[in-house]
């Protein structure tokens, strides 16, 4: 069993660990995503590094939009066997961006690590105010 207290010599490592999933894996924490307002919409800055463009996956669906990476392990060659094997990850993270988002506006990019992905604001539906007749 993992005992935090002798964690990197520090008491508030201690406290930070006390908050942290039962099932926290520390080497590899997939997606850090900064999300920032600009004026005609959201930003999202999702870190997948050593992931290529074609092993990442987006979708748009009931108003989330979901992230997932999958990289698996090169081909071993004859002759080889593992010994271990880590290379194999896989990682999926959800983002809630509303119903009224269409998938033709959202725009994403990869450049060194970083999936840039910009979702456009949307117009909030007016209500009209109508009078109900008393009777």
């Amino acid at each position: 069993m993992k005992t935090y207290l002798q964690r990197k010599g520090d008491v508030f490592d201690a406290f930070e660990d006390f908050f942290k999933p039962v099932f926290y894996d520390e080497h590899f924490d997939a997606m850090k995503t900064d999300i920032r307002e600009t004026k005609d919409g959201y930003r999202l800055d999702i870190e997948l590094p050593g992931f290529k463009k074609e092993e990442i996956k987006l979708s748009l669906e009931s108003g989330y939009l979901t992230v997932s990476a999958e990289r698996s392990a090169e081909e071993k060659q004859e002759g080889e066997r593992y010994l271990r094997k880590e290379c194999s990850v896989s990682c999926q993270r959800s983002y809630y961006v509303g119903e009224d988002v269409e998938e033709s506006g959202v725009k994403a990019r990869c450049e060194n690590g970083v999936l840039r992905i910009d979702i456009p604001k949307t117009v909030p539906k007016k209500i009209a105010a109508r009078t109900i007749a008393i009777e």
